[in-house]
């Protein structure tokens, strides 16, 4: 039998070179953005990365578009308030959103975020898919259950990657992906397929990158 939320299947060679040609272009900050008034002209697709403070998304931002500190990695939970926006070439927005999960953020700035965050997933016409980062040391937490939620209700499709996977064992990788997988299942927006990765190795960075380079 099928597992539901089976992982990604490396894509064939003419998808591994359409994402490596696209993140090996320009690729460049565009904008932070703190309201919606802010956000850019809706003339290309766009994808959007979501996950909890210190779940790696910097540094797996980083190491999909192979620049150093093109996201700036911070140890401090919720240290990104804005929206950032990233042109990938002339063809794509690659959308970096706050870290969710804020223990040391004010109250007032955490409402702040979190309707911005709410106004974004609900109003932008051209966002194609959400990638929601998990650690792969954990799995889905309850703090993920609440933006897994959102973006159903925001009717966005949001596909579950893994970071971290050098951290783990096979026996504990079986635990977390089987514990991922059933959480899944309760959300009608989530994409039918895993993605492994680590920015440590390298692994699942080309599968990653085919799947963004086709989404238009």
């Amino acid at each position: 039998m099928a597992l539901p939320f089976p992982e990604a299947e490396a894509p064939d060679a003419d998808a591994i070179e359409a994402g490596r040609l696209l993140f090996a272009g320009p690729v460049e900050f565009l904008k932070g953005v703190v309201a919606m008034q802010g956000l850019p002209s809706a003339d290309r697709a766009e994808v959007c990365f979501a996950g909890r403070s210190n779940v790696g998304k910097s540094s797996l931002i980083n190491t999909l578009t192979g620049r150093k500190a093109l996201a700036r990695a911070s140890n401090t939970p919720g240290r990104t308030q804005e929206v950032n926006y990233f042109t990938l070439g002339e063809s794509h927005y690659l959308v970096d959103l706050p870290g969710y999960g804020y223990a040391e953020a004010p109250v007032a700035v955490v409402a702040k975020w979190q309707a911005l965050l709410k106004s974004y997933l609900q109003g932008r016409s051209t966002l194609r898919r959400a990638f929601v980062l998990i650690d792969a040391r954990h799995g889905v937490k309850a703090v993920d259950e609440e933006i897994l939620t959102l973006l159903d209700k925001s009717a966005v499709t949001f596909q579950a990657v893994l970071t971290k996977a050098d951290k783990i064992g096979a026996r504990d990788r079986d635990k977390v992906l089987e514990q991922v997988r059933a959480a899944l299942q309760k959300h009608p927006a989530a994409y039918p397929e895993l993605v492994m990765t680590s920015s440590e190795t390298g692994d699942g960075i080309a599968t990653l990158r085919a799947i963004i380079a086709g989404i238009s």
